[in-house]
């Protein structure tokens, strides 16, 4: 038989079991943190008609879908996380209570160039909340509190989550007689992290056709820095001129508020003016999330308002806000960048049963004792030498090793070694469950440096 060497696609992430289980320890704070909010948890279908997730992207995302014929269907894999909501939400539109709130953590596909932190495959991690022909500025603030206690979760305290409003930039633009361009322009203001602003001046005026004092204004207008309260300081010189630019600014106003009464610090959010998503279907609040001490990671959670969820799927407004982690973009870069903690325990198990006699029955009801206290146990089924079975429980990283041999048996007690420390101490099994428990590392160690 002809022997095929293994190996991975390029623009496909597979972990080792270690790196593995602290990619499922951030998924689990994301899980429990979008919970504690009342979100409930969804899983669409990886495949759908071709012609549902084409019907909201076309151009660019037809290119980057993986597309397939089976039989007589139309088939493709999904690209994002929205698409298939948005059908979702139509399909069962009847069933729902609104507002909807979701969640989905769960795999995307785009077949476009893999390249360093990008993935054809990767995990998103979304939530949304979905309303019944109006949604409540509430939500907008909600959101990105949310993200706040997602990164705190993750034990991080440098971050910033920036907001802008698109309903104040376009109707700023409308002001110069440029609301026929807004579209062009905020894609071209979007790339300003990227690229620089000299470079996006050339962008408005070679691009977007604007004149070198109409650029210089665009320019002059998303570069208003200060605190909070400066920046909406500094937009009411703009009020009362364009209806647009009012509605936008005092939901901006609101979502401010709001943040500060979820109890989100200043420091963590700020109003950012340069922020507009390159998204057109975004018409309201939008979120970017930075690394303070990474800029160069880009933003690794984005977001905002959008107004017509379903609209190819039903004939209902359905406005909606929602954010996404690219979670196995994160933790890529996270990794890459030594910001993962090594500290963090990484053990499938927090205990190992090794069997010292010929009969099992002993060691069964032992590891079934320690499971019931509450732990995660394996019992070590292999006939091998104390030393291998020893040595196997180091090369896991397992904390515990629980001996049982003719003397604990008779006595009714377990021997259970800290592989960290060499201790050993011996205990009636449950006894022994609590003392693990007790002494488990890493309860408070925070999942990522800073």
């Amino acid at each position: 038989m002809e022997i095929i060497k293994p190996r991975t696609l390029s623009g496909f992430m597979e972990l080792l079991p270690e790196k593995q289980l602290r990619f499922e320890k951030m998924a689990q704070v994301l899980r429990d943190t979008y919970a504690a909010y009342g979100f409930t948890p969804l899983d669409t279908p990886a495949i759908e008609d071709a012609r549902i997730l084409l019907a909201k992207g076309g151009g660019e995302t037809e290119k980057q879908i993986y597309r397939f014929q089976k039989g007589d269907s139309d088939l493709a894999l999904r690209f994002d996380l929205t698409v298939p909501l948005a059908k979702y939400v139509a399909l069962h539109y009847n069933d729902l209570a609104f507002p909807f709130r979701r969640f989905q953590i769960s795999k995307v596909y785009r077949g476009e160039r893999a390249q360093r932190g990008r993935f054809r495959a990767f995990y998103q991690a979304d939530i949304d909340i979905i309303g019944d022909g109006k949604l409540d500025i509430l939500n907008e603030a909600e959101i990105p509190a949310i993200i706040y206690k997602v990164f705190r979760g993750f034990g991080l305290t440098r971050f910033q989550i920036r907001v802008n409003n698109r309903k104040v930039l376009t109707g700023f633009y409308s002001m110069l007689g440029l609301g026929e361009k807004s579209g062009d322009l905020m894609r071209a203001v979007d790339k300003l992290d990227k690229i620089g602003a000299e470079k996006v001046r050339l962008l408005l005026t070679e691009d977007c056709g604007l004149t070198g004092a109409q650029a210089d204004d665009v320019l002059r207008f998303i570069g208003i820095r200060g605190t909070n309260a400066q920046v909406l300081a500094a937009l009411e010189g703009y009020a009362g001129r364009d209806p647009l630019f009012d509605q936008g600014l005092s939901e901006l106003k609101a979502v401010t508020a709001n943040l500060a009464a979820f109890g989100v610090p200043e420091e963590n959010f700020a109003l950012d003016l340069t922020i507009a998503r390159g998204l057109d279907y975004y018409t309201g609040t939008v979120y970017e999330t930075m690394l303070l001490d990474h800029p160069q990671i880009g933003s690794v959670c984005s977001g905002g308002r959008y107004d017509n969820l379903a609209g190819y799927y039903i004939d209902k407004a359905l406005p909606g806000v929602g954010i996404s982690i690219g979670l196995t973009r994160l933790f890529y870069v996270l990794d890459e960048q030594g910001l993962l903690n090594p500290a963090l325990p990484a053990a499938p198990l927090d205990a190992l049963v090794l069997p010292m006699t010929g009969d099992p029955a002993p060691a069964i009801a032992l590891a079934e004792a320690l499971r019931s206290g509450g732990l995660r146990v394996q019992l070590y089924g292999e006939q091998k030498k104390f030393k291998q079975k020893l040595a196997y429980a180091d090369k896991l990283g397992v904390p515990f090793a629980v001996l049982l041999g003719e003397d604990e048996i008779a006595q009714g007690l377990c021997s259970v070694k800290n592989m960290g420390t060499g201790q050993q101490v011996t205990l009636p099994p449950m006894e022994a469950a609590e003392y693990i428990r007790q002494n488990l590392p890493g309860g408070d160690v925070p999942l990522i440096l800073e």
